[in-house]
């Protein structure tokens, strides 16, 4: 179990460093900010969970952790 928490530490600074070049105000519209942000989590959210999941199936699979 632990080495599946430090897989989600590393995911996370993965996911919300690589969703930083998104920009995502652009995208929803005026005014909406707290909606935007909540978009933002929700997807970072989802991103880790399953970036997580598949890392740790990969490497249980294999055999390495």
């Amino acid at each position: 179990m632990t080495g599946k928490l430090i897989l989600y530490i590393l995911d996370s600074i993965l996911v919300i460093w690589s969703l930083e070049s998104i920009n995502i105000n652009s995208i929803f519209k005026k005014n909406r900010y707290y909606q935007a942000r909540i978009f933002y989590f929700l997807l970072a959210a989802s991103l880790i969970y399953l970036s997580t999941n598949f890392f740790w199936d990969l490497f249980t699979s294999i055999k390495i952790l």
